[in-house]
């Protein structure tokens, strides 16, 4: 047995699981291996994601743990947006009751809590800050955390151990050679998110660039990914490659559904992008990444092994423009309103160079 933290024993009777994980993609990855853990632990049981809508698509048919997907409402700390989302009393009052196991992957519990606690399931298990209403079972939620590492040690308190550390979500060979034949590979695909939520996690669009330009030099074919968000940036590497190298650059960001992306990012032989949703999707579905990561994100966010993934850091401590502590972080950090790169010191040279070793090592 390998259990993440002190754990506790597995509850009787648990046919009917909820796992709460709202946020964007790269906050499902993060919740994966937990949920695979749940699964495991309960074979008997069954397991429904409450989170957005893009957690159903992206999953749908590419993971064996989650049995069913329930849209979260809009609620203050949950869920912030959402066009044609359910109400929240009605939420609450049609999965009242139905569940025997909630567990809590969202956040510190301020808000996520008493949202889990209004379902009136048998048992709760999750984190809490402070100032946190607590649950059945609980570990205090402390920023600095792998993310995988606390949904594991949340997991833990209802007797599930880990069958994984990395998130799993299933792409056939076949549909990574039907992106390739259809893309026109002939040699390497390099995949490319340039973006992230935060703009203080974008590498710049130059140095995307920079590497793709390289890339297709070397023979490779380069495909850029990515939401309408993402559009400035994707026009901005297309036009620094120009014509010369449009052959070989795969534009797909704002016109790649979702439900694609993993096929897309699965084909890869290596991807590039900043720490971000689709570069943990590409983790997720096996392909080898290079990122560009801020030094405080990689403890939170980072791959675990390096045969796979690289990680480049930069070291930015205080806030470019007016000099605030960013290492400070969490609901009770003083935010500065500026958003300039603290990634950018990152050089497009020692990208490149962890391509080519991950190419040459594969």
């Amino acid at each position: 047995m390998v259990r993440i933290g002190n754990g506790g024993e597995r509850f009787e009777g648990i046919r009917e699981i909820a796992v709460l994980r709202g946020g964007g993609l790269g906050d499902l990855m993060f919740a994966m291996p937990a949920i695979e853990a749940l699964a495991a632990a309960y074979p008997e049981a069954r397991l429904t994601l409450l989170g957005t809508p893009a957690a159903a698509t992206l999953l749908q048919g590419r993971t064996d743990a989650v049995h069913a997907f329930e849209e979260l409402p809009v609620a203050p700390g949950v869920r912030d947006s959402g066009e044609g989302a359910p109400d929240l009393d009605e939420f609450s009052a049609r999965l009242h009751g139905r569940f025997d196991l909630a567990v809590q992957l969202h956040g510190g519990g301020r808000n996520s809590n008493p949202f889990l606690l209004r379902l009136g399931a048998r048992h709760t298990v999750g984190t809490a800050t402070e100032d946190a209403e607590v649950l059945e079972r609980w570990v205090r939620y402390v920023y600095y955390q792998h993310e995988v590492l606390r949904g594991l040690e949340v997991v833990g308190l209802a007797g599930a151990d880990p069958v994984t550390l990395d998130p799993r979500v299933a792409v056939t060979d076949e549909e990574r050679a039907a992106v390739r034949s259809r893309l026109g590979v002939t040699r390497n695909l390099v995949a490319m998110h340039p973006g992230a939520t935060d703009p203080r996690r974008r590498w710049s669009p130059e140095h995307f660039a920079a590497v793709a330009l390289a890339r297709i030099e070397a023979g490779d074919d380069v495909v850029l990914v990515g939401d309408d968000s993402d559009r400035p940036a994707a026009s901005a590497i297309v036009a620094a490659v120009g014509p010369a190298g449009a052959a070989r650059l795969h534009d797909l960001v704002g016109t790649l559904p979702l439900g694609e992306l993993p096929a897309v990012l699965g084909a890869a032989d290596v991807m590039v992008g900043d720490d971000s949703g689709p570069r943990h999707i590409a983790l997720a579905v096996g392909a080898r990444t290079v990122g560009v990561f801020w030094f405080g994100n990689v403890i939170n966010a980072g791959p675990l092994d390096r045969g796979r993934h690289r990680v480049l850091m930069s070291f930015v401590t205080r806030c470019p423009v007016c000099g605030v502590d960013v290492t400070q972080v969490g609901w009770t950090a003083e935010r500065c309103e500026h958003d300039p790169s603290y990634v950018d010191e990152v050089t497009p040279d020692r990208v490149l160079a962890e391509v080519e070793d991950l190419l040459h090592t594969r």
